[in-house]
Parts: structure tokens; sequence; C-alpha cells
């Protein structure tokens, strides 16, 4: 299951906020289908399939990713030279057999009062739970105009390595700064 913390500021319910994490089957025999976007195999349902073949699809399954929070700061103009802005991404781990996931941060800037987000930078990491230094991933853009009123945002994706986990992203609140991109 995946918690979306930053749901709770949109109003939504505590039912709201658990989603069924989406379990993908893995199959090692010729009828299964290539899923691109995640370059696994997905079998064909175990209904209909007799014996050892449906217990052998059902047995690669693989583990839901149990209960997490993924979470990230607001983007931000780094402390270090030259300015740049900066979003942090983690996850912190509730239930579930998975150790380590990988963390996705994409900002997504526009200027200041226009519609029309825009990616501009991402980063990624693989890290245990938890956040803070070392357990967090970072992406970062370089500030080009620092007189341009700029939003900034971040979207983060955690993936959970070795089990099956929702699609789900968060998109963090958006920070006006004066950093161009």
């Amino acid at each position: 299951m995946f918690i979306r913390n930053r749901a709770v500021a949109a109003g939504l319910s505590t039912a709201a906020l658990l989603l069924a994490a989406v379990p993908a089957a893995h199959a090692a025999d010729a009828s299964a289908a290539a899923d691109t976007s995640t370059d696994r195999l997905v079998a064909a349902p175990a209904e209909g399939r007799t014996g050892n073949e449906a217990q052998a699809l059902q047995q690669h399954r693989a583990p839901s990713a149990g209960v997490f929070i993924t979470d990230g700061d607001r983007v931000h103009v780094s402390s270090t030279p030259p300015p740049t802005a900066s979003g942090h991404g983690w996850w912190k781990k509730i239930s579930g057999p998975g150790t380590k996931a990988k963390v996705t941060v994409t900002l997504q800037a526009r200027p200041y009062g226009t519609s029309g987000w825009k990616d501009v930078a991402t980063g990624s990491k693989t890290v245990k739970s938890g956040g803070g230094a070392g357990k967090r991933a970072t992406a970062r853009k370089t500030c080009t105009n620092l007189i341009q009123k700029t939003e900034w945002r971040s979207i983060i994706d955690v993936d959970i390595i070795g089990v099956a986990d929702s699609p789900e992203k968060v998109s963090t609140k958006a920070a006006t700064l004066w950093c161009g991109f």
C-alpha cells in the first residue's frame, strides 16, 4: 500500500490515502506479454490454467510493497554556490518486505504567473528508508537568471526494490524563488 501524506492538505479522507499496491505478475512462459513501461513480464491470469502451470504463475508474483510514505522538501535555492534550485525526495517504510528503494526526483518550473510545468532536472538514488543525509535523492538546476521570479516544485517517485508498488507520485507544494531556468 502507499500513503500520500501530501493528500491530507488537499482534504482527502484517511480512507482515500490508502491505495492498494499494484502487484505485477512475473512469469517465465512464452504466453506472457512484455510490459514495456517496467521491462517486466506480465503473466496471463492463472485462471483457466490447470495444475502446475497455474501454481507456477502464482508463485512468480512479486510481493506487495506494503505501506510506505513518499515525501520531499519544497524546492529551495541551495546554500552552496553557485545558486541552484534544489529538491530532495525520500521514503519511509511503515510495513512490508522492501528495504531499499529507487527514489527519483524531477524538478519542474514555470515563470511566475504562467501555467504549464516544464521538467528541468532529474536526479535519482537507491536509498534505505528514512530521509536525511545519505537516505534521499536530490535534483538540482543551476539558476541562470537571479532576477526572474519562478515557481518550482518537485515530483517524487519511489520504486521499492524487488517488490511491486503502485505508480503513484507525490508533488511538493510550489515554491516561488528568484531563480530563473
